[in-house]
Parts: structure tokens; C-alpha cells; sequence
């Protein structure tokens, strides 16, 4: 018999590949003993990146939730992990370093023990100082290489990342195959090559099953040494998610590996808890495009999780762009038209902005980027005309290096918009905020929390933990889960209902020219759909409220007046609008 393979549930990844939120507390606390009882488990995805904020934006306390999922785990020896995106910790942008180093404090005494440790570009600076930290508060570090495949990224550019993990202290290497694009045969000798060199570390697969390699890159990471893989279960298995425990059990075993048996009773029952979890509230905020599989991500590199916003993003300039089109007299653009034409904007882009690993947020910055060159380019003006200071920020070295080389085009733009280059540790151009937000919470006469934990939220997540504290958030969730509830039973408002719903202390947000709303261009996660901001997000005066594509094609900038609290909107992503017309609510303070 071969060596023995363990096995993880990426429970917290089964529902942010799927969609938006995450099951409350006292969901996790009924899936616990289920989970334990399948017997197969040696660990459980418990938190981390796109959990915490999540559960705020719900109303939920996420602190409480991670200490009860944690509980039971802990107690039978099962080791729960948690996904830690390095210099953004649990959030889409840079965390100073002293909030950093008190997550891991805080996750350790919430019982997490294994902290997976990414870097969007692969960057070791970003990487080492989260694994000297996370050893220093009594955690496992575990060292991630983010799995893409490009011209840079060799065998001998994994291999020497793995080394400097290693090096830095990681007692771990995850393969982390977030789109699943990882070629089978290129996994296996990757793993090889580490377990050759580093035969005591410890090497997990995590490997997403969007195009259809998945099964096929288990089998050859197994066969050249890892020691763990990455597994789901039904109804949140397969698709653009992981693949199910049963069949990687199975495959495995009648390889002759050693595999823990599976508790079929309590495997359904686990399934039946987490399909009356998406029956009840959860499913209302998945994306129905995320329980496909499609080999169409092998083209682009892009996650799968990304599907979803990316056809949404695309459905909002399709009008702009046909419109343009019928002008110049040529023929309209299918949506799938557009999206192997996205496919290939971003095979052009990518290159250009240096390889960066497709993998939170830098995805999303590679499409946006491609998405409005679409848009520039049908307008004359060619390419890398709309790219705000995040996408900016990743070509400039603000966020680390990325792995290949800027094209001198960019180079050039970049010095004529008076933009800078940086070769600077990108944590050292943040300061500790830590002292601001404990004047916060002393001011506010907040409790920090067992073990400073509520302290450290608020600093983790600034808005979303103000709108939590404030009640804001679960009112704001509750009308949203309400209104989707009511779309799916075909509810429809009356005039005099929604005039009604309108608040009463709110200023109208009016269109001051006629065209298309443009919010955003990416959601709350990857999974998520583009939307709208969240009710209760809050505007200075000044701020920008949105944008307005007109029918010349300039984007108007909107302001929020005087600013306030978001209440009410009006103008979905997209949408057309006349001026005059009413785009969205906002509730002033009132309090004199």
C-alpha cells in the first residue's frame, strides 16, 4: 500500500466559490458534529478571507462565529486552517503591519492553528513577515505558491519559492491551484521537486475543479508526495468549487493509497444541513453560473468564482459598445461575442502587466483592465486609457513585484501621467493604525473584545465593523435577503408601496445628464456578481457617487452632495437613465 493521503474540507471555500456570504454561527455549530462524524477530516477550513467580512456585512459577529465553528474541531484533535492573503490579510487592500500581527494573535486563541499564507503576486516580502508572525503566536505556518501557468511561471520559479517560504520558517507548502488551470503533469513535478529537496515538509493540494483537471492533478500531486488534499462535499461540490470527498476518496484508495473511510450517515446528513442552510437564506446570494463547470477558464486563466461578475461586467457595456458599433456601421457583438473577445483583451493584458497570478485581487484588476480596453478601443481611443489607482498600484510595485516584466508601453503612459515606479517593500509604506482605532473604540465606549479581538475586527474592517455595531448592517441585509426573496416569488411593488419604502429623511441623488449607471466594476468577492454598493455605505461631500456613461462616450462623474448614509437606489448596474431621474437615497446626519 502507498503512504497514507489526509484530507481537508475547505468548508469556509465551498460557499465563497459559490457565492457571497457565509453560514451563521449557529449554522456552523449544527454542521460541527456532522463534519466530525464523516471521520475523514483531519482538517476543516474554518475562516479567513472572505468569511470576517462577510458575516459583518450580514449583521453577524464573526469573532463568535470563527470561536464556535472552531470549538468542537479543536476538542477531537481535527486542525482547522484559515485562508490569510499575506500584505491584504483578510481584506482586498494592504493591512499595516501591526494589524497583521495581532490577527494572528487573536486566530490562535480562537482556536485556528493553520494560517495559509498567499501572496496574489507570489511576492516573498509580502509573505515571510505573516510567517514569522504566525509562529511567534503559537500557529502553524503554512506557505503558499499561487498556481498559474505562463511563461514565467517555471518549475524552477515554484521551486525557489517554495525554498524561500521554507527558509522564512513555512512548516507547510500549499499548491494552490485557484483556477484550477494547473496542467496535472506540471503539479506532480512541482511537488516532487519540493518533497526531493524538503522531504519533512508537509504538502497539500488545493486545487478547484472549474475546468476539469482537478481529479486528474490530485493523482499526480499524490503520486509524487503530497501528503493532504483539499476536498468539498454536495451541494457545494464540483462546479467552480472543489471536488467532492467521495470521489477523491475513491480514486485514491483504489490507487492503493491508505485514505480514511467515509461515514456515508453522517455524509448526508452534512449535505442535508448545508442544502437546508442554502434553502433557508444562503442561496438567495449564490450564483447559479458557479455550479457549472467550464473548460472556457483554461482560455483566460481567470478564476472560476470570477465567471459570474465577469458576464455581468460585460452585460453592462454591451449596450455602450453595440451602440458604438451601429454608428460605425458595423454588426452587433453576442454576448458570447464579447466574452471570447474579453478572453482574449486579457491574454494581451496579462503579459503586459507583468504575469501577475490570476488570484484575488489581481484578477480582478488583469479583467477590469481588459474590460475597459474593450470599451476604449471601440471608442478610438485605444488601450490603457481607464485604469484607476488599484490597477495602477499593481503595475507601479505598490502592492509587490510582479513576476514578469512591465511592457514599455506602459512604462511610457506611466511617466507621461507623472506615475512613479517602486521597488520598495510594500509593507513598509504603511503606518500602524492600531493606536488610531483603540482611540475609536475608547471614544465609542466599545469593549475590545476577548483576547482584543473586537478591536481587531474594527481595524481588519473599518466600515463594515461601524455598520455592524450600529445595527445598520443587519437592517440593511435583512431588507436585501427580503427584497431577493420577493423577486423569486414574483413579487411585484406598487407604485404607492415604493414611494412609501422611500426614507424620509433622505436627499435624492439626482442624473445630471442622460446615459448609463456605472457603480463599480467588480463585487464584494469574487463569486459575487457586479452590483451596486451596499445600503448603509457612507459618502464625505465631495465623494464620488457613481459615474455616468454618456452617449458620446465620456464617463460624468457623479457627486454625492453633501454626502451621507446610502438608504435607497434606484439605478441598478448598467441601467439606463435620463436626466432628472432619481439614481439613488442618501440619508444625511441629521443630529445637530
Amino acid at each position: 500500500m502507498k503512504k497514507k493521503i489526509q484530507f481537508s474540507l475547505v468548508y469556509r471555500d465551498m460557499w465563497q466559490s459559490s457565492g457571497k456570504f457565509q453560514p451563521r454561527k449557529d449554522q456552523l455549530e449544527r454542521i460541527a458534529p456532522a463534519i466530525i462524524e464523516m471521520g475523514c477530516f483531519s482538517r476543516v477550513e474554518t475562516n479567513g478571507g472572505a468569511f470576517e467580512q462577510v458575516n459583518l456585512l450580514a449583521g453577524e459577529n464573526p469573532n463568535e462565529a470563527v470561536r464556535a465553528f472552531c470549538k468542537p474541531f479543536n476538542e477531537v484533535g481535527i486542525k482547522t486552517h484559515m485562508l490569510d492573503r499575506g500584505l491584504n490579510a483578510l481584506r482586498m487592500y494592504p493591512v499595516p503591519d501591526d494589524v497583521r500581527r495581532m490577527m494572528y494573535q487573536v486566530k490562535h486563541a480562537q482556536g485556528v492553528d493553520i494560517p495559509r499564507i498567499f501572496d496574489g503576486l507570489n511576492d516573498i516580502r509580502n509573505i515571510a513577515p505573516s510567517i514569522r508572525w504566525a509562529k511567534e503566536a503559537g500557529m502553524t505556518p503554512q506557505g503558499t505558491l499561487c498556481i498559474t501557468t505562463s511563461p514565467v511561471h517555471t518549475l524552477e520559479y515554484y521551486s525557489r519559492l517554495a525554498d524561500q517560504e521554507i527558509e522564512a520558517g513555512a512548516e507547510e507548502i500549499c499548491l494552490k491551484d485557484m483556477a484550477g488551470i494547473g496542467q496535472p503533469a506540471f503539479l506532480g513535478q512541482l511537488t516532487k521537486m519540493i518533497k526531493e529537496k524538503h522531504p519533512d515538509i508537509i504538502i497539500e493540494y488545493h486545487g478547484h475543479s472549474g475546468p476539469g483537471l482537478s481529479m486528474a492533478s490530485i493523482l499526480e500531486v499524490c503520486n509524487n508526495g503530497a501528503d493532504i488534499i483539499d476536498t468539498a462535499i454536495e451541494p457545494l461540490s464540483w462546479g467552480k468549487v472543489h471536488p467532492d470527498i467521495i470521489s477523491v476518496q475513491s480514486m485514491l484508495k483504489n490507487e492503493g493509497f491508505e485514505v480514511a473511510d467515509i461515514n456515508m450517515k453522517a455524509y448526508m446528513k452534512a449535505r442535508a444541513l448545508t442544502q437546508e442552510f442554502i434553502d433557508e437564506w444562503l442561496g438567495y446570494f449564490i450564483n447559479p453560473q458557479n455550479k457549472v463547470m467550464s473548460s472556457l477558464l483554461l482560455t483566460c486563466g481567470l478564476p472560476g468564482g470570477m465567471m459570474g461578475s465577469m458576464m455581468s461586467d460585460l452585460g453592462g457595456i454591451r449596450t455602450t459598445i453595440n451602440n458604438l458599433r451601429k454608428k460605425k456601421g458595423e454588426e452587433e457583438l453576442s454576448m458570447d461575442d464579447l466574452l471570447i473577445k474579453l478572453f482574449d483583451e486579457v491574454a494581451y493584458v496579462w503579459p503586459r502587466v507583468g504575469y501577475p497570478p490570476l488570484v484575488t485581487p489581481f484578477s480582478q484588476y488583469t479583467k477590469n483592465i481588459a474590460l475597459m480596453n474593450l470599451l476604449t478601443m471601440e471608442q478610438g481611443k485605444g488601450r490603457f486609457v481607464m485604469m484607476d489607482d488599484s490597477m495602477w498600484g499593481m503595475i507601479l510595485g505598490k502592492s509587490g513585484k510582479v513576476p514578469g516584466e512591465i511592457a514599455p508601453e506602459l512604462k511610457e503612459l506611466a511617466k507621461k501621467q507623472g506615475r512613479e515606479f517602486t521597488d520598495a517593500d510594500p509593507h513598509t509604506l504603511l503606518k500602524d493604525a492600531l493606536p488610531e482605532f483603540r482611540k475609536e473604540m475608547d471614544e465609542n465606549g466599545w469593549d475590545y473584545g476577548k483576547d482584543d479581538e473586537e478591536l481587531f475586527e474594527l481595524a481588519m474592517h473599518p466600515e463594515q465593523y461601524r455598520n455592524y455595531k450600529s445595527g445598520q448592517a443587519k437592517k440593511n441585509f435583512l431588507a436585501d435577503l427580503q427584497a431577493k426573496k420577493d423577486a423569486k416569488a414574483g413579487a411585484k411593488m406598487t407604485p404607492e408601496e415604493a414611494a412609501a419604502y422611500k426614507h424620509a429623511k433622505a436627499d435624492a441623488i439626482v442624473a445630471p445628464v442622460k446615459g448609463q449607471v456605472f457603480w463599480e466594476f467588480q463585487g464584494d468577492g469574487e463569486a459575487a456578481p457586479a452590483v451596486e454598493p451596499y445600503i448603509g455605505k457612507e459618502y464625505k461631500e465631495g465623494d464620488v457617487f457613481c459615474y455616468i456613461l454618456t452617449s458620446w462616450g465620456e464617463f460624468v462623474p457623479v457627486p454625492a452632495d453633501l454626502g451621507g448614509k446610502l438608504v435607497e437606489i434606484n439605478a441598478k448596474q448598467g441601467s439606463k437613465i435620463s436626466k432628472g431621474n432619481v439614481i439613488a437615497y442618501i440619508e444625511r446626519d441629521h443630529a445637530e
